[in-house]
């Protein structure tokens, strides 16, 4: 392929990197970072997929899968809490390399897991968590304070969407070939190598924002310790709302993606691989094609308060939506959709397009990832609590019954922390 030699306003052309202006390679660009994260999750998810039943481990009192799903979450949620500090302060150099890095570690602890005893697996697993928090920071990176960002960040985010439910019918076929459900999590990955290196290259050939994209979003540039403390002192109020929200939004995304098929055996939908991706693909379409819309409201203020519109109605879906459900009004199928596109329509902005805006809107030189980690690390411990919670108080087969009850105390909480943080930022504008 060859790269575009057009200058960018403000600036001389650069050999090798694609105009800002040329919208069909941007958009090949945000085809690359949605790969990415995909390949990411073939080796983070497969392993949600197999039930361990067999193994007589019982760590802490908790079931064996349940331990290895809270160990995972914990490595990644340590790495979101270290990620605060390391996205904000990393540059553009080295971001390919660190990617790679990152998941190839990763994928060594897999193979641990597949070879030493169950309990060393523990340990293995939360060694593979850990590297990939850090993955979804460092992608969005490349697509950040664009005029086109949105559009950018729903293709990315339609990767965690998406490859959830892909993975795991990937990995339930390689299950079903006669492969152990210790090996299969490792060997999910591989396929998925060329995808993952063939993206990073196509990334590293984005440019950087032009001009004009600096002076309608604010320059992105690294944060210090200084920077940071005054973004949250300034705005601290708003968005410690968000961020409560966005923890009851985490939490039930991560059970639900977590024990997926335990809930789809619930409700008589056990045993099939294609089901996963059957139910996420509409979720997807769903949830991103209203994210993607916002890319046309050029005022920043007013792209912000329409997607907290977008998280009240996505918590609206999930309330609404499970009480249809349960009054015999909507099939099983049609309820894992409807639930799942609330559940994303109110949390993919947290990961991408909420803080692009939040930082345009606050007109500091920044960038989004500071923010993002701050989100996703208190997030990835309210996931934790709730696993916790689930298998200490609430083990055996009663995951449906507790999702619904779960789904009910999100919808209504994440309704109110998003309309009180989006009247914290209209009183702001008029003062």
């Amino acid at each position: 392929m060859s790269a575009s030699l057009a200058a960018e306003p403000g600036g001389p052309a650069r050999p090798g990197r694609w105009s800002s202006f040329d919208l069909p390679l941007l958009l090949l660009g945000g085809l690359a970072a949605f790969s990415a994260y995909f390949a990411m999750y073939a080796f983070r998810k497969p392993i949600a997929m197999a039930t361990f039943e067999g193994v007589g481990l019982h760590p802490f009192g908790l079931d064996y899968k349940s331990a290895l799903v809270i160990m995972q979450v914990l490595g990644y949620a340590l790495s979101k809490l270290i990620g605060i500090r390391v996205i904000a302060a990393f540059g553009r150099g080295g971001r390919a390399r660190a990617i790679a890095a990152l998941i190839g570690t990763s994928w060594l602890a897999l193979v641990g897991f597949a070879l030493l005893p169950p309990g060393a697996g523990l340990v293995c697993v939360f060694f593979n968590g850990l590297p990939l928090g850090m993955i979804w920071g460092l992608v969005f990176s490349y697509v950040e304070g664009r005029r086109v960002s949105e559009l950018l960040g729903a293709m990315l985010c339609a990767s965690f969407i998406l490859s959830s439910g892909l993975v795991k019918s990937a990995g339930a076929l390689i299950l079903h070939a006669g492969v152990s459900e210790r090996w299969m999590p490792a060997l999910t990955g591989l396929p998925f190598v060329p995808l993952l290196l063939a993206s990073l290259w196509l990334l590293e050939r984005l440019p950087a924002p032009s001009a004009a994209d600096e002076a309608e979003r604010t320059a992105r540039v690294p944060m210090g310790r200084a920077e940071r403390a005054a973004l949250l002192r300034d705005n601290g109020l708003p968005m410690a709302l968000l961020v409560a929200g966005y923890v009851l939004l985490t939490a039930m995304r991560d059970f639900r993606d977590n024990f997926a098929p335990e809930l789809w055996t619930a409700l008589g939908r056990g045993g099939s691989a294609a089901v996963f991706s059957q139910s996420e693909v509409p979720v997807a379409v769903i949830a991103l094609a209203g994210l993607a819309a916002l890319m046309l409201v050029r005022d920043n203020l007013r792209a912000l308060l329409a997607m907290h519109g977008l998280i009240v109605l996505g918590g609206v879906m999930l309330g609404l939506g499970t009480l249809a459900f349960q009054f015999g009004l909507i099939g099983a199928m049609h309820w894992v959709i409807l639930t799942g596109a609330g559940l994303y329509l109110a949390y993919t902005p947290f990961n991408a397009m909420l803080f692009d805006r939040m930082i345009a809107v606050l007109g500091r030189a920044g960038n989004a990832g500071f923010l993002i980690y701050i989100a996703d690390a208190s997030g990835y411990a309210g996931s934790v609590a709730l696993l916790v919670w689930r298998s200490l108080f609430a083990p055996g087969p009663h995951l449906l019954p507790m999702f619904i009850a779960c789904a009910y105390l999100a919808a209504v909480l994440v309704i109110g922390f998003t309309c009180a943080s989006a009247l914290c930022f209209v009183k702001r504008s008029r003062r």
